[in-house]
């Protein structure tokens, strides 16, 4: 099981953006591979911190993590999080501990003495639609997506300007000493590389736009407005960089008689009078399909009947939400001679003078039990 992102980083859930900022940083200092070189316990705090902090330091992130837990960002489609890298966290985030080792990272990753940096490429947005069992169920989605990749024959070169390490550095003397600050490389864009032959059709990068079939898992219970990501399948990058992520738009289509509440459904089920009095069998909508329920004699409009399972799967795998069927019993506004006649009998008629019971529950009362 993962751990707590506040937990990782030794805060409160109810700590604010400066605290949680201010924990990473420490977090950051005293696992930085450079104060503890070939310690592979600090290296995997050190991704662990940056892993949290990214969740953390977003305030949508932040909630959703609140609201759903790890499961809003496991690997078959999180919204960020896991699976970072160390050229991820220090693009991102270096900014908050780069001043400690003098504006570079040595002896780690991508950054190390001299070595080339491995610039990601952009990441792609799609939107995918999805009914309501799909939602319910989890699905696996086959998306056509125009992705950039290198380009067949492309040969790169050691960048002239920064010889290949993605930065140029500059050491400034000032009161306090010799400070040393790295800036990214602008000739290369921090790859480190500089085309040398470009085939024809690839643009200045050395890539080129080509069509590919990718398959997105979507696990059950995700909501409208989610984002799920599928590694590496955003657009490339020249040279010996890593592509970009695919960042999948969660769109659900409505169904024509369920509502969704959270991991509940609703149904809104109308019976005549006559049905209401006699009792009857009534053919609902659900997930997968049609199910049968029954209705016992004297059934009162409002009535709200909790088919347990019968909604969504939770994100979590806390299992499942109720389908809640809300039992209305329509009046006619229009009547015949006779049937008239027999209502107007009826009014003075004990059984049709209303007379609730301590478990005949107010609407209240109802309300509160739909979210027990």
């Amino acid at each position: 099981m993962k751990e707590d992102y506040y937990d990782i980083l030794g805060v409160s859930k109810g700590a604010s953006a400066a605290e949680i900022k201010k924990a990473y940083r420490k977090k950051a200092i005293e696992f930085h591979p450079d104060k503890n070189p070939g310690d592979v316990k600090a290296e995997e705090m050190f991704k662990k911190s940056a892993e949290a902090y990214e969740v953390l330091s977003n305030p949508d992130k932040r909630a959703k993590y609140d609201q759903f837990g790890h499961a809003a960002f496991d690997g078959s489609g999180g919204f960020g999080g896991g699976g970072m890298n160390m050229d991820d966290i220090f693009s991102q985030f270096g900014d908050i501990f780069g001043s400690a080792f003098g504006g570079g990272f040595s002896g780690f990753g991508g950054f190390s003495g001299g070595g080339q940096r491995r610039v990601k490429g952009s990441n792609l947005r799609i939107r995918v639609k999805l009914t309501l069992d799909e939602v319910a169920n989890g699905v696996e989605k086959k998306v056509k997506v125009r992705r950039k990749v290198q380009a067949e024959g492309v040969t790169y070169k050691t960048c002239p300007t920064c010889n290949g390490s993605g930065q140029i550095t500059k050491i400034t003397n000032t009161i306090l000493g010799r400070m040393q600050t790295a800036t990214t490389c602008t000739t290369c864009g921090g790859s480190g590389q500089s085309i040398d032959k470009r085939p024809a059709g690839a643009d200045a990068q050395g890539l080129k736009v080509e069509e590919e079939t990718v398959s997105i898992k979507i696990p059950p219970g995700v909501e409208d407005g989610m984002q799920l990501k599928v590694a590496g399948k955003g657009n490339g990058a020249p040279g010996n960089g890593i592509p970009g992520d695919l960042l999948v738009a969660i769109e659900t289509i409505e169904h024509d008689t369920l509502k969704r509440e959270g991991d509940n459904l609703h149904y809104d089920l109308y019976v005549s009078i006559s049905e209401a009095v006699l009792g009857c069998s009534k053919e609902i909508d659900a997930i997968g399909g049609k199910v049968r329920i029954k209705l016992e004699p004297g059934i009162q409009s409002g009535k709200i009947l909790r088919l347990r399972g019968k909604g969504i799967t939770s994100i979590n795998g806390y299992g499942s939400g109720d389908l809640l069927v809300h039992v209305n019993v329509w009046t006619p506004k229009e009547l015949n001679k006779e049937q008239k006649e027999f209502f107007e009998r009826m009014q003075s008629d004990e059984n049709f003078i209303p007379k609730p019971e301590k478990s005949d529950k107010s609407f209240f009362e109802k309300v509160k039990d739909m979210f027990s």
